[in-house]
């Protein structure tokens, strides 16, 4: 679909050929659009460049039959019939010419007799004249195309400049000898300017003494006497099967790790009032940690497995001023002793057998600027244990297979539920780590230090499962709440969420009860009862042990049984029968 006025594009072209037209055949030309719009002209039309004809007037009969003609008895002809202007006419001879693209009349080139001569001129050509203004019409279209596309290149390479500003990628071409050409805003952004401005700067110059290869891998720039890291990935461009030049694409170290962190960790974010319970113990290690999570300093937590260890990292993360940085965390017994090494700080390229040839990084770049949490610390192989302590030293790590310390800037939140001053006196953990560790210590409570948080986590855990398990479980009868507060917890409030999800799950009521719950929790309040009434006789057990003191007194025989009753205060009938019972 054509715009309005594209043809005044090429006014200069119209310009052109009209008076070359006129110069030939010597003859008045004007040229109309396809709103009737005159956009060029020779002799009387000149003055009337730019306006607007009538709707009834030849051309607008001319647009409508799409072809060429020759009028040769104006005013008499079909396509004067309707002009408003026939009484005034003064034209001797017409020819019609449509300027077409893709079969869509966008214009028309009129040729006008003003006397007798300029008529014969016309009628006695006409096949060649028709023929040359055709050519002539096809060349306006050809030049209109041209421009178009010239439009389209121009918005494209806008666009495409625009979008390659736009990258959070650096991005440089070059010839196939290295010589840069272009490059967008970000590589400028990256490397020294003058070396790109520089018509005669090579590739090379960016890369200073790193081998260019074909393969993304991480490289050290230059920019104003400092060092950084980076990615790069080069692609030939290949025309009919020729290497005419090569794409550099580019991508800071920080970048990377923050998409990579992003998608490998997404944001779980927790605060402190994410942490459920209000007993006075649990406030005021709540109190404590939110006041230690304003600064930077390592914080070793201890407690029982269950306890919520990592939610407290979380929320010491969250409520610091690293919250919008990464919180990368890692478990140290989750992961393979040969393998915890590499997870933690990395390798290089080629560092071992199976390596990728792009290396790998760790989760201390991963955590660059935010928080790591290191779980289960205690479990931490000993020849690791060195490698960290270096890390809290000197703020830097190696890479597997490296030789260069890469700076780090992370704060570390340790956690153990395993008693590290043992294992120092073991030998199994390093003396000088556990104090680089501990220097701001958090002891998280058990459940069973804390009862009074219990019914709210049950009422909060029966909330999460019966969302969950599509249940609708509105209470949880007291007895089981009893058995909760005289239970131990071993596994603390992990443990607790284990079993009202189990409850929830076998309940045929509205409610959670004694026997809905496991069966070893069932047998705590079976082992409770027993020691609860342990020191309590029955009756039965009581009147048979009198009744045998009683005999054991007075003897067995008919006068000895007499004396017995009425020392117990029965009748002699009874306590025969009683004999008999309890087979005295």
């Amino acid at each position: 679909m054509h715009r309005q006025n594209d043809l005044n594009k090429i006014y200069n072209t119209l310009r052109n050929i009209t008076n070359a037209i006129s110069s030939v055949i010597n003859v008045d030309v004007t040229i109309v659009d396809d709103k009737l719009n005159r956009l060029s002209g020779t002799g009387k039309y000149l003055k009337s460049i730019g306006e607007k004809l009538n709707d009834d007037c030849l051309f607008a009969y001319a647009l409508k039959r799409a072809e060429s003609f020759i009028i040769e008895n104006p005013r008499k002809h079909e396509a004067c019939i309707e002009c408003t202007h026939k009484g005034e006419c003064s034209e001797w001879a017409q020819v019609c010419c449509p300027i077409k693209i893709n079969e869509k009349v966008i214009g028309i080139i009129g040729l006008i007799a003003f006397n007798e001569k300029q008529k014969n001129i016309i009628v006695n050509n006409k096949d060649n004249l028709l023929k040359f203004l055709n050519h002539m019409a096809d060349l306006i279209a050809s030049k209109l195309e041209e421009n178009r596309k010239k439009e389209q290149i121009t918005l494209m390479a806008e666009e495409l400049e625009i979008l390659l500003n736009s990258m959070d990628t650096g991005v440089i071409s070059t010839d196939e000898n290295g010589i840069i050409k272009r490059y967008n805003s970000i590589a400028k952004e990256m490397f020294e300017v003058e070396k790109l401005n520089n018509i005669n700067s090579i590739i090379k110059d960016v890369f200073s003494n790193s081998k260019i290869t074909t393969s993304n891998k991480e490289f050290i720039y230059k920019y104003r006497n400092k060092n950084y890291r980076a990615f790069y990935s080069l692609k030939p461009i290949v025309i009919d099967g020729q290497t005419t030049g090569y794409i550099f694409t580019f991508n800071k170290m920080k970048e990377i790790l923050k998409v990579v962190n992003q998608l490998s960790s997404p944001m779980q974010i927790t605060v402190f009032s994410d942490i459920i319970g209000e007993s006075m113990k649990l406030n005021d290690v709540k109190r404590y940690a939110k006041k230690i999570s304003k600064g930077n300093s390592t914080v070793l937590i201890t407690g029982e497995s269950g306890t919520g260890k990592e939610l407290f990292a979380r929320s010491i993360h969250f409520e610091s001023e690293r919250s919008k940085r990464p919180f990368v965390a890692i478990n140290c017994t989750a992961i393979p002793e040969n393998l915890i090494e590499t997870e933690l700080f990395g390798y290089e390229e080629g560092a071992f057998t199976g390596a990728k040839k792009s290396g790998k990084i760790g989760k201390f770049e991963l955590a660059h600027k935010g928080t790591i949490f290191l779980d289960e610390i205690g479990d931490m192989p000993i020849h690791l244990q060195s490698k960290l302590l270096r890390v809290l030293q000197e703020n830097a790590i190696e890479r597997v297979g490296g030789n260069s310390l890469i700076p780090v800037d992370v704060r570390i939140i340790a956690a153990t539920n395993k008693l590290l001053e043992e294992k120092v006196e073991d030998k199994e953990f390093r003396e000088d780590l556990y104090y680089r560790l501990n220097v701001i210590p958090l002891n998280i409570p058990p459940l069973r230090d804390r009862v009074e948080d219990i019914s709210i986590l049950v009422d909060s855990f029966l909330k999460k499962y019966n969302e969950k398990l599509n249940r609708n479980i509105n209470k949880v009868n007291k007895n089981v709440i009893n058995l909760f507060r005289s239970y131990d917890f071993p596994g603390n409030i992990r443990e607790l969420e284990n079993i009202i999800e189990y409850a929830v799950n076998m309940s045929t009521t509205d409610s959670i009860n004694i026997e809905d719950l496991p069966k070893n929790i069932k047998k705590q309040k079976y082992e409770n009862t027993k020691e609860e009434f342990k020191d309590i006789v029955t009756i039965k057990e009581l009147e048979k042990k009198e009744i045998k003191k009683a005999l054991d007194k007075f003897g067995r025989d008919n006068n000895g049984i007499e004396n017995a009753a009425r020392a117990l205060g029965i009748g002699r009938a009874t306590i025969y029968r009683k004999i008999k019972a309890y087979n005295l």
